[in-house]
């Protein structure tokens, strides 16, 4: 039985903001430029959830050579300026955080992208006055990204709450399985992700739509 929750910890991109088809569709172009021919499909499949690193690292793998010294450079240029045309918030995402901040809960975001990023699709989307600096916490300010709990019990030390009181929205198993390896309730996203690898990750219940979460959390 899970005890009443005392803070909502969003992930970002495909939760808060819908770009997961944008960043990817980059990559792929980038990667594909590069020699190593990539679908939007493959780049998600591959790709989605993992830290820029990570990212660069497997993609050196696939082909077989180092990429060029400043490809993550450019790769977030090109990404930030597809967002800034084309970035929107996820349906139903103002207006759920603002039904579960004015049912007295508390808000934050813990992404796995830099605090920049974090900023920038935020301000694009509208969000920024939802989730202010100091409830934005970004994997880069911990030791380990996602699938390590570490991002969500920062945000939930910094918040205040006892993980015990943390629920998790996620939409990649990666996301959930930290979410539970931090002992929060953790609920998938699916969208516009793959339902059963949420629940095998361990997502203790789905949304197919963000406006299904205060009735899930009972908030009225």
């Amino acid at each position: 039985m899970w005890r009443a929750p005392e803070l909502v910890i969003f992930d970002c991109d495909g939760v808060l903001v819908d770009s997961e088809a944008i960043s990817n569709r980059v990559l792929a172009e980038m990667l594909s430029a590069e020699g190593l021919p990539t679908t939007l499909v493959q780049s998600r499949r591959a790709y989605q959830g993992m830290l820029l690193a990570d990212i660069r690292s497997r993609a050196e793998e696939k082909l077989g050579h180092a990429l060029p010294e400043d490809w993550l450079i450019r790769y977030e240029r090109e990404r930030d300026a597809a967002f800034c045309r084309e970035l929107a918030p996820v349906t139903g995402a103002i207006e759920t955080v603002q039904r579960v901040t004015a049912a007295g809960l508390g808000v934050c975001v813990a992404s796995q992208g830099k605090l920049s990023k974090i900023a920038l699709s935020l301000s694009l989307t509208g969000l920024d006055r939802l989730f202010p600096q100091t409830a934005r916490f970004s994997a880069y300010s911990v030791a380990n990204g996602k699938p390590a709990p570490d991002v969500f019990l920062h945000a939930a030390a910094s918040m205040g709450i006892a993980p015990a009181r943390c629920v998790v929205v996620e939409d990649t198993p990666s996301g959930v399985t930290a979410a539970v390896s931090a002992q929060m309730r953790a609920v998938g996203y699916a969208a516009d992700s793959d339902e059963q690898a949420l629940r095998d990750a361990g997502a203790a219940e789905i949304l197919h739509s963000l406006d299904q979460l205060p009735r899930l959390l009972d908030l009225g």
